[in-house]
């Protein structure tokens, strides 16, 4: 089975120095671990796609949620991050596969499978683990190559939703 290995919201505003203190991840753990997978993958032959989610550059947007802004240096991939192919595409809403030129591209590699590390555990990576599933795309998540800052509780019931739908972490 074609597998590909999606890097998810890696980006600055979650990962760097100057990022809002809700994004309480451990970034040099996980940035080691992300990037020894997508070395990993990639010695395999497998694609490896990086997803960033974007926010519209709105007054509003700025107020509101200040991260993830279009055109800004948070809005970017982490500088950490190794950058081993030009597969990038933006995403609007946490399932990555909403879109369009993303899901032409896994058909026309003939990726049967997709492998998800980033962030977050229980946000992005699980909206998109389920979002594959709904499309008849296998998904699992790799443990070691994902974070979260949520709580134990919501933790627990992403994971139940996940395990519903066939999800596996591996």
């Amino acid at each position: 089975m074609k597998t590909a290995l999606l890097v998810i919201d890696m980006q600055n505003d979650y990962l760097y120095e100057k990022r809002k203190k809700i994004f309480a991840y451990r970034t040099k753990e996980l940035t080691d671990a992300v990037n020894d997978l997508i070395r990993q993958y990639h010695s395999k032959g497998c694609d490896i796609i990086y997803i960033r989610h974007l926010i519209q550059n709105l007054p509003t947007n700025r107020l509101l949620f200040g991260y993830s802004i279009a055109g800004t240096e948070g809005a970017e991939l982490y500088s950490g991050l190794d950058i081993v192919s030009e597969h990038c595409y933006d995403k609007l809403f946490g399932d990555a596969l909403t879109n369009k030129e993303l899901c032409a591209f896994l058909a026309k590699q003939g990726i049967e499978r997709l492998h998800l590390c980033g962030l977050d555990e229980c946000g992005c990576v699980t909206a998109t683990a389920l979002g594959a599933v709904k499309r008849g795309i296998p998904a699992e998540i790799i443990k070691r190559g994902t974070a979260t800052v949520l709580s134990a509780r919501k933790v627990k019931k992403a994971h139940a939703r996940l395990e519903k739908a066939g999800v596996r972490f591996i």
